[in-house]
């Protein structure tokens, strides 16, 4: 995976889809015609402790390295125009998928990033990754993404594909559970 730092000023620059930024706000009545959509919300707990370390492991890359997919990236944490080679599998099987970091969100509530797919991606289309804390103190991580298939092989795998982006995101919030439940309790 090529980890160079190519980041650019213009967070849509070269991306293979129109729409940049569409995951931000959720609505997916923004998000381009002739795209499947995904939206998976999981409860991580409650309280500011849990938002914070929720957020930073999102907006860190910890959560996805948690989770043993490669985040090949010059950049320490998730910023807009960052480009990072995400890997997925093992192996002869590795997938290299090449993305720009479209949007972040780092506020009192809401935190996480919005990345795109840049040439070189089996899909085309953005994914998002936000964690947000309610009004009645619950912290949740909601995953959402349109995409379709940008080569062969992902358009022959057909339903097999928003099913493993159901699985991934679910266990994207079952991660994310752990780490911020692992950096409340006290170190030794």
């Amino acid at each position: 995976m090529d980890a160079s730092d190519d980041r650019t000023d213009d967070p849509a620059a070269g991306l293979t889809y129109a729409g940049a930024g569409a995951t931000r706000e959720g609505d997916p009545s923004g998000y381009p015609p002739g795209f499947g959509r995904l939206r998976v919300r999981t409860r991580l707990g409650s309280g500011r402790e849990v938002f914070l370390a929720a957020g930073r492991a999102v907006l860190t890359w910890r959560m996805h390295r948690a989770m043993g997919v490669g985040m090949a990236t010059a950049s320490p944490r998730a910023e807009p125009g960052v480009r990072v080679v995400v890997g997925l599998g093992a192996g002869r099987l590795r997938i290299h998928a090449p993305c720009r970091v479209v949007w972040t969100a780092d506020g009192e509530r809401r935190a996480g990033f919005g990345y795109g797919t840049l040439p070189g991606h089996p899909e085309s289309g953005e994914e998002a990754f936000v964690v947000e804390l309610d009004d009645d103190g619950a912290v949740w991580l909601e995953v959402r993404a349109f995409s379709r298939p940008e080569v062969w092989w992902a358009r022959a795998a057909g339903p097999l594909v928003p099913l493993f982006q159901r699985l991934y995101a679910r266990r994207c919030g079952a991660v994310l559970r752990r780490l911020s439940r692992a950096s409340r309790r006290p170190r030794a």
